[in-house]
């Protein structure tokens, strides 16, 4: 049976969280997607992403290089029709039973941002079939957390950016 993770909070570590469940699945020999949205470059040009195919498939639809809130009121209009485009391609991932998991990385975040709203994402939801299906973002409200199946909340208890050295 498939299921629906949700992996949120404001701390730092779930997109790589949403991506070990990814090497997991592709060593026990499943098809992964993943889709990246807001992530600014993001993973999509790294060559190690490349040695993963076919088994894990990045894609990410978004053009500019830019922080999403960064961009004019117009390229933000043009990034959105992106967004969708890998909306779009993300149902179709899950009609045709391309994947054993798909990870869509940073979704909530366009709910957050009103490029979505919820009601697209419990249509593109409907379509899972036997597919497994990892969502992650800073957020979550009600609606979207009763959609999921297991919600894993990161938070960070330490950060330090630089390690001190001591002497």
């Amino acid at each position: 049976m498939s299921m629906i993770h949700i992996y949120t909070g404001d701390g730092r570590g779930k997109s790589p969280a949403a991506l070990g469940r990814a090497v997991q699945a592709a060593a026990n020999g499943e098809q992964v997607v993943i889709i990246q949205f807001l992530k600014e470059k993001g993973l999509e040009d790294t060559e190690f992403v490349r040695r993963m195919e076919p088994d894990i498939k990045l894609f990410r639809f978004e053009k500019s290089e830019e922080n999403f809130e960064e961009l004019s009121e117009e390229k933000k209009a043009e990034e959105s029709m992106n967004i969708r485009n890998g909306l779009n391609f993300a149902n179709k991932v899950l009609s045709t039973g391309e994947c054993n998991l798909l990870i869509l990385d940073e979704v909530l975040g366009l709910l957050d941002k009103h490029i979505i709203e919820v009601d697209d994402l419990k249509a593109l939801l409907s379509q899972k079939g036997d597919t497994d299906i990892i969502l992650t973002g800073i957020t979550l409200n009600d609606e979207v957390c009763i959609l999921a199946d297991e919600v894993s909340k990161i938070e960070t208890l330490k950060f330090k950016a630089f390690p001190v050295e001591e002497g």
